[in-house]
Order: structure tokens, then C-alpha cells, then sequence
């Protein structure tokens, strides 16, 4: 049998070493398929895919059409998952517009933005559809409509089609870039979670290992190109019931420290990270729930993870995890 390493890739992941890129890579080699796990850091990519047959490992550099058209070299999807600092949002466009240039520059067909609720701002109801204004009142909610545009502009030229597949906020194993990830440590350490509160609010959450086998889907779904879509998460929950159900698993009560808005604009004094947190922090006040009827119209029912499912998964690996951190006794 043919190695499957000598298979060339037709799929790239921009961004492959974070959880979104671990979602989409876990189902593309579910379905048998071949992918480039495309990023900046070759020991970040052999760590998470060089046990992999079904992955090609590729370096680029963004900032760089040239060095992105040879990291898109032969394939025919990119999925695009480039994160940046929380403090650093005004590179979103650029590096977006470098993209473009590079999978244009090397033929690519399609190209998949996995995007954010940034862009539509406060929302005006709940839930929420396509058809919603998009209008930020934040300058992240900016940088990311920006770089929207940009995606949704580019369909249809030099025969490159364009989606950008909004997403929730999300949780899941080892996710540690989630605000939930502290509660799922703070359970199996039995110690204190910290979390950003209001706690109370309904919030939503995608359980992001159901991303990669959606985003498969989309790749084979002509009608889906030239648009916006949405994946919502399994409904709502607020975060003080994830925190419950958490220590529960552990047969703890919840031990958690709320940081509010006016403590996150006091910790921002000292840490770049906290102040960043402060604009966007009507998304805990004022949630944005996304309705993605239009996506199941076109892939047909979304196999979603429970909140029960998914809290006890995010506590088993977080438990698993620990076990491996603390030294066996002698």
C-alpha cells in the first residue's frame, strides 16, 4: 500500500497548532483525508501532528505573500485559523490581505475563515442570524469585520471561492485559550477557579471538537462559498452551572474568584491582557447566541455535544493532564 505521506495535500490549515486547527485535523483524519498542517513553529507542529500519517508539516511566515503561496503550494482548500495576540488585533487585516495574495499567487480554490461574533457588536436580539447588522462598537469587533471583508471581497476572483464560518465562544480537552479552562483545572486540582464574571448570564459555548467535522462538510458544499454562516453551540448555560457541574465531577463544592469589569480595568494597570479584556466585556453582559439553521439547511443536522458530554470530557483531560504533571511518588 502507497505510503500515505507521498499523497499530496489538497487541504492546508493556516494555523494548525491551536485547538481549532487540532479539531478540523482530528476530522479530516477520521474521513481518510490528507492535510498540511501549515505554521511558524515546527516543534508546536511535530508535537501535535508528527505521529500523523495523514499530515504534511509546512512553515510560513504571514507577513509574507511569497512565503505564504509556498506553504499553499498544491492545495486546493485553505482553512484559515491564525490567531494573534489579544493586544495586537490591528494585524488581523494585514495578514489577512497577505493570505489572499499568497493563495491567489498559488491557485488555492477555496478558502475558509473561521470567524468570531466580534463583528456584529451588541446584539440587537437574541438568537442571532446571518442577516444581523454587523456594527462594532469595539475596535476588535473592527479588526475582525475588516478582516472579513476582506475574505468576503475576494470571492470570485482569480477563482478563489470565500466563506467565513462564525463561531461562539468555545471549550473543550485541553482548550486551554477558553475562559472555561481555568474552571476545569481549578475542579481536578481542587483548588480555586478563576473566572470573568458575570457568571449568571445564559451564555453559549461550542464544544470545539464538533468544529472539525463541520468544516469538512463545508469543503465538499459548493453552495456554501460567497456567504456567512453560523455554528451555534448546544444551546445555553451560564458559566457558574459549568463551574457546578465541573466540581460536581470532582465531588467538590465550586471554589471560584470573579473577576468583574472593574477589577479586570484594575488588573489591567499591570497586565496588557487584562486591559484588552475590558472592551469586550458586554459579551458576558450582553451575550451574543448565534441561530445556524442556514448551515444545517445546507449540511444537513449538526451532531452537537451536550454541555453534560462536554464538562465531563473537559475534567477527565484536565484530571488526565494533572496525573502526568505530578512526579510519581517513590
Amino acid at each position: 500500500m502507497e505510503n500515505n505521506r507521498n499523497i499530496p495535500a489538497g487541504i492546508g490549515l493556516f494555523g494548525a497548532a491551536g485547538a481549532a486547527g487540532r479539531s478540523i485535523a482530528a476530522a479530516l483524519r477520521a474521513a481518510g483525508l490528507r492535510y498540511r498542517a501549515i505554521g511558524r513553529s515546527r516543534q508546536a507542529l511535530e508535537h501535535a501532528y508528527g505521529d500523523d500519517p495523514h499530515a504534511e508539516i509546512a512553515l510560513w511566515n504571514p507577513h509574507d505573500p511569497a512565503s505564504v503561496a509556498a506553504a499553499a503550494t498544491g492545495l486546493q482548500t485553505a482553512v484559515y485559523l491564525v490567531g494573534v495576540p489579544y493586544d495586537r488585533f490591528a494585524m488581523h487585516p494585514p495578514l489577512m490581505r497577505n493570505t489572499i495574495a499568497g493563495l491567489n499567487a498559488a491557485g488555492v480554490e477555496r478558502l475558509i475563515l473561521i470567524g468570531t461574533v466580534y463583528p456584529y457588536g451588541r446584539p440587537l436580539h437574541n438568537p442571532v442570524t446571518e442577516a444581523h447588522p454587523r456594527e462594532p462598537h469595539t475596535f476588535k469587533g473592527r479588526m475582525r469585520l475588516e478582516q472579513e471583508d476582506l475574505v468576503l471581497n475576494a470571492h470570485g476572483r482569480h477563482g478563489l471561492n470565500t466563506l467565513v464560518l462564525r463561531l461562539p465562544d468555545f471549550y473543550g480537552p485541553n482548550v486551554e485559550r477558553s475562559f472555561l479552562h481555568q474552571v476545569f483545572e481549578g475542579a481536578a486540582r481542587g483548588e480555586r477557579a478563576q473566572m470573568i464574571g458575570p457568571i449568571d448570564a445564559p451564555h453559549e459555548f461550542l464544544f470545539m471538537p464538533d468544529l472539525g467535522p463541520v468544516v469538512t462538510a463545508l469543503m465538499r458544499t459548493t453552495a456554501a462559498y460567497g456567504r456567512v454562516l453560523h455554528l451555534a453551540g448546544a444551546g445555553t448555560i451560564t458559566p457558574r452551572e459549568v463551574a457546578a457541574r465541573a466540581y460536581a465531577l470532582a465531588g467538590r463544592e465550586p471554589k471560584l474568584m470573579v473577576a468583574g469589569k472593574t477589577m479586570l480595568r484594575a488588573l489591567g494597570m499591570f497586565n496588557p491582557i487584562m486591559r484588552e479584556l475590558v472592551e469586550m466585556h458586554y459579551l458576558l453582559t450582553d451575550p451574543v447566541v448565534l441561530n445556524d439553521s442556514a448551515l444545517q439547511a445546507l449540511i444537513g443536522p449538526i451532531s452537537k455535544t451536550s454541555y453534560d458530554e462536554g464538562i465531563r470530557l473537559s475534567f477527565v483531560a484536565a484530571t488526565q493532564g494533572l496525573k502526568l504533571r505530578t512526579p510519581a511518588s517513590v
